[in-house]
């Protein structure tokens, strides 16, 4: 009885609300709007109050919003009093935490990242460790989302973590106080390679320290020696706030220049925004940014006012193709609603987002057109909207092997880099020879019982148990089980065929286990056909100059 006289109330509160607001110049929509409140909260009441079985009154609301929501595109979403921190994330940098960063390797919940200088380092918490527990509760793969929210908290605040280690030998109990943790967004900056001039900057987020990070760093690297070029890497940034990717376009390029404009429904959505500062870099230093399908939102932004300026060479693979603004709207109850409210459109005039949400929709009225077109960038070299941003330069650097991916995905590589860390913990890592690390490697898969089978051979698998469930000829079953076997060889070769690859994600993975996180980077960009192929472009003149058409 209870529970009626509250949906009642709530229903009836919402609908004064409705009618109380202002209908000048919008009567029919505020209208439409009214009667179709009234509607919903019926049907709402009459099925919380009268259903065969009981119903959460919160839980089916919130399926009801998010069922709403979903009709329209998938960044506009509502985001309840569970997650409310993250948004204080995204646009402060900080969180309440012990400092790691947790992925699933295999099907354990795992340490992937361990931040300098928190709770958690200084406590000996190491990459690789696997969670059992936090305080009381058990960790596993199908809570993994839940964990987030377990060991973050009020600065000040301890929780306890049970973690496994050293091949699960060891099961170590840490109580961990809870810090104010600032996240980086340059996951890595400095002179690299080692003896040149060139500044190699990782960029993994937009959150809002980004700008003041990008800054320190190059003040800091000017102060050792003269930067002669920067190679910003973007892949794999999936953006962030708008306001940042302008600051970090103001380091680079002049004042007075137009770096993004926003358009949306309303008037005050119309927005242009311009470069202020006198960038940290004269025009004489050479910019190379690298993107791929993982660079999205913020970091489109970024290489769209670098590219249509010609201040740098974009260089990779095209990017996501996100050309829509989000602004976070606090609600009531700790909750917020994240709602698309504008386009944005790069200097040349380009919109570069990939997918019409409007397009065979029922509740969006169509949008502008979305098809491509050519622009020109301050140099006249043509530019093309829609489907993100394409490259100056177009180079493939993916993960060729179907069993180095398969080994990946299932955790081996980065089991095996602790393996090898706690067999030879006092070692010089550097000195590992391919030949010995991928031996040893072999022997670990073949304890694990590891064996990999390409999704040729499953087809082929799939083939024979259907040709034998139907009695098919048997000269046809013979066949195929001829080919079965040739791929079975085929999938036995592919070790040997990649070991190359295979070498360098073992490598990289054991890097951060001796040393940190840094050493993983370097690892990685001496056999990064991207970073390298745009290390060549700033270190030759003529070819710069004739990508970005400089005279």
């Amino acid at each position: 009885m209870k529970n009626k006289k509250i949906i009642i109330s709530i229903s009836s509160l919402i609908i004064l609300l409705l009618f109380g607001g202002s209908f000048s110049g919008r009567d029919d929509l505020y209208l439409e709007i009214s009667k179709n409140i009234d509607l919903f909260g019926k049907v709402y009441k009459e099925i919380s109050l009268n259903y065969v079985d009981d119903v959460n009154p919160t839980n089916f609301i919130r399926e009801g919003i998010n069922g709403m929501l979903s009709s329209l595109d998938p960044y506009t979403v509502f985001i309840d009093e569970t997650k409310n921190e993250d948004i204080n994330l995204i646009t402060s940098g900080k969180y309440g935490g012990v400092g790691i960063t947790i992925g699933v390797r295999g099907n354990k919940v795992t340490v992937i990242e361990v931040l300098d200088g928190y709770s958690a380092q200084k406590q000996g918490i190491r990459i690789g460790d696997i969670l059992l527990q936090a305080d009381s509760v058990k960790i596993t793969e199908d809570n993994v989302n839940e964990i987030s929210s377990l060991v973050k908290g009020e600065p000040g605040s301890t929780v306890q973590l049970k973690v496994l280690r050293n091949d699960d030998k060891d099961t170590l109990i840490f109580n961990l106080i809870r810090e104010e943790v600032k996240v980086k967004n340059l996951i890595y900056y400095g002179f690299y390679p080692k003896n040149s001039n060139n500044v190699y900057l990782k960029l993994t987020n937009f959150s809002r320290s980004a700008g003041d990070e990008i800054k320190n760093a190059l003040r800091e690297l000017k102060a050792k020696k003269k930067i002669g070029s920067v190679i910003l890497d973007l892949r794999g940034n999936p953006g962030g706030l708008l306001d940042v990717a302008v600051d970090i376009v103001d380091k680079f390029i002049e004042p007075n220049k137009l770096i993004v404009t926003t358009k949306g429904r309303d008037e005050t959505s119309y927005k242009d925004y311009y470069s202020e500062e006198i960038p940290l870099l004269d025009n004489k230093t050479k910019v190379v940014l690298l993107i791929n399908n993982g660079s999205a939102s913020a970091s489109e932004i970024v290489a769209g006012a670098i590219q249509d300026h010609d201040r740098g060479v974009i260089l990779g693979t095209k990017s996501f193709g996100k050309g829509l603004v989000q602004t976070i709207t606090p609600l009531s109850f700790n909750t917020s609603l994240k709602i698309t409210t504008a386009k944005y459109y790069t200097p040349s005039g380009r919109c570069i987002q990939k997918i019409d949400y409007s397009k065979n929709n029922k509740v969006l009225a169509p949008a502008d057109s979305l098809s491509e077109k050519k622009y020109f960038t301050d140099n006249k070299r043509p530019v093309f909207s829609a489907g993100g941003i394409t490259p100056d330069t177009t180079v493939e650097f993916n993960i060729e092997g179907g069993i180095t991916l398969d080994l990946l995905a299932k955790g081996l590589i980065f089991k095996f880099a602790d393996h090898l860390y706690y067999s030879n913990p006092k070692e010089d890592y550097t000195k590992f020879t391919k030949n010995v690390v991928l031996k040893e490697f072999k022997k670990y898969l073949s304890d694990a019982n590891y064996s990999y089978k390409s999704n040729a051979e499953k087809n082929v698998v799939e083939l024979l148990a259907y040709a034998e469930r139907n009695k098919l000829n048997p000269s046809l079953i013979e066949n195929i089980i001829k080919v079965k076997q040739q791929f079975g060889q085929i999938d036995n070769d592919e070790f040997q065929i990649y070991q190359d690859e295979i070498f360098r994600e073992i490598i990289s993975e054991v890097a951060a286990r001796f040393k940190d996180i840094r050493a993983r980077e370097e690892e990685m960009l001496k056999h990064d056909k991207q970073f390298l192929a745009a290390y060549s472009i700033v270190q030759q003149d003529s070819i710069y100059n004739k990508l970005l058409s400089i005279k």
